[in-house]
């Protein structure tokens, strides 16, 4: 049977505000250590190079860098694992304080704290030495633990290393299903069955060979994830596949693969932990499979690019979309559009900001929206909703309801985002954004337009465009009707 392989979408990345999202990140958490160092010699006691160290670090490791990731973009982080009662185990708990990460332990007296050092030279990792003991008979008391967090949690993740901690998942995700939790697992081992009816299952493209085994084409691979999707009950599959990017299978709907966003790698470790807590933070606001994937696959390409386990930043994402000319362009909500304004400005980039009905989009606007671009780096235009629209024009209008305007304004190159308002007048928005420039059309004075005030006492101008003489959206309907 042939399987189609749809290519994603057109996504457009708008980063969020995940502030009041919470999140609980349960599993194998570790400490990683580094030794950093120059080797320019081989020993003469083995074939093996001598590295003269120069630096240590140590970081959170495991599903504790998951929760270090989620606490970066901003979410209430908590972190249920065990660790041994050990001089590493309280390393770990002060930088997870340190990442803002609220921490529920089960500290082991059997066993300690999982370890990781691994020795670099010149950004290479040379060998990784691992200590560490199972955490499995744990695993009843564990899954307790987590359950009992689960009040006030929207999302859970669940990161498996086979250490142990998760030898009862099965009771987590049940507990997961009964609250409607959306529960998300990056998989360790063969036996994927126990993560059965997850919400969504992550595993990397070794991993997922590993259970499906191997596959000769791509439409074999395709049914074999559908296979396994379904087989498990899963709303959703998405395999991580390197430099092939990732493909993600869903409920409904074909396969669809997105190729891989980094294009410079420096070490890999962790992006898995990046992956999963961003896929976890997008689906937590309500985006799609598609988009939170989208979204996940866009920060591990970031996180990809800086040595050992890291995370990235709200701040880093928001970076990296404009350095490709995106920014998260496009319609906000106004709490998005406040963080992007801040962003936008730590960049040294000018806010331009303009306000209208836009109906009937025509050339004068297109000029009008030009022109005002001009004044500054970014565009943010507020836009009436369809009932303030039929208060200033009348019950026949608009013409288009909202969001089909706010579709043709966020089209405009000149156009960075839009934002719908409610209000008669777009005082409260403009109040809020404060641009650098305010700018309205028509023949107005300063003193008239609404906002210009609190822009000018916040040090900002306010800007008057004249008219494009013959284009409006009257101009526009009266030729209709008389056509």
């Amino acid at each position: 049977m042939f399987h189609v392989l749809r290519t994603s979408r057109s996504v457009t990345l708008n980063i969020p505000d995940f502030s009041d999202l919470r999140v609980l990140v349960a599993g194998d958490a570790m400490l990683d250590e580094y030794r950093f160092g120059d080797t320019g010699r081989i020993s003469p006691e083995a074939p093996v190079p001598v590295v003269k160290t120069q630096g240590t670090e140590q970081r959170p490791g495991g599903a504790a860098n998951v929760a270090c990731n989620v606490a970066a973009l901003g979410a209430h982080a908590h972190l249920a694992a065990v660790i041994g009662a050990d001089d590493r185990g309280q390393v770990l708990s002060e930088q997870l304080a340190d990442a803002d990460v609220e921490c529920h332990f089960i500290k082991s007296s059997n066993a300690p704290t999982i370890h990781k050092l691994r020795v670099l030279s010149r950004n290479q990792q040379l060998i990784r030495l691992d200590s560490e003991d199972s955490f499995l008979d744990q695993g009843g008391v564990f899954a307790d633990l987590a359950c009992n967090l689960l009040t006030d949690t929207d999302v859970v993740v669940l990161s498996d290393y086979g250490k142990g901690s998760l030898g009862q998942v099965e009771n987590i995700i049940e507990a997961c299903i009964d609250k409607k939790i959306p529960v998300l697992v990056d998989p360790k081992g063969t036996d994927f069955k126990r993560y059965k009816n997850a919400t969504v299952l992550t595993p990397n493209q070794t991993e997922f060979e590993a259970v499906v085994g191997h596959w000769g084409s791509e439409d074999e691979f395709i049914a074999k994830g559908e296979a396994l999707r379904e087989q498990l009950n899963l709303e959703a599959l998405l395999v991580t596949r390197g430099e092939k990017g990732m493909t993600l299978f869903s409920i409904g709907e074909q396969a669809i693969s997105k190729p891989a966003e980094a294009r410079e790698v420096f070490d890999v470790t962790g992006a898995g932990d990046t992956f999963i807590a961003l896929m976890a933070v997008g689906l937590g606001r309500g985006r799609d499979f598609e988009t939170a994937a989208v979204l996940a696959n866009f920060g591990a390409g970031l996180v990809v690019r800086k040595i050992g386990v890291s995370s990235v930043t709200a701040s880093e994402l928001r970076l990296a979309l404009h350095s490709k000319g995106t920014g998260g362009r496009g319609v906000v909500e106004a709490n998005e559009l406040e963080a992007l304004i801040s962003e936008a400005r730590m960049r040294g980039e000018r806010i331009v900001m303009t306000n209208g009905c836009f109906d009937i989009l025509h050339a004068g606007h297109v000029a009008y929206l030009e022109e005002a671009k001009a004044f500054g780096d970014r565009l943010v235009v507020a836009i009436n909703d369809d009932q303030s629209v039929k208060t200033l024009k009348g019950e026949s209008r608009p013409i288009n309801n909202l969001q089909d305007r706010m579709a043709v304004l966020s089209g405009l190159a000149a156009v960075d985002w839009v934002v719908p308002f409610s209000e008669k007048t777009p005082l409260k928005i403009i109040s809020k954004c404060l641009p650098d420039v305010l700018v309205k059309g028509g023949d107005y004075e300063v003193a008239e337009i609404v906002g210009g005030k609190a822009v000018i006492e916040n040090g900002g101008e306010v800007r008057v465009l004249s008219h494009k003489a013959g284009r409006s959206t009257s101009a526009v309907i009266d030729a209709i009707r008389k056509n």
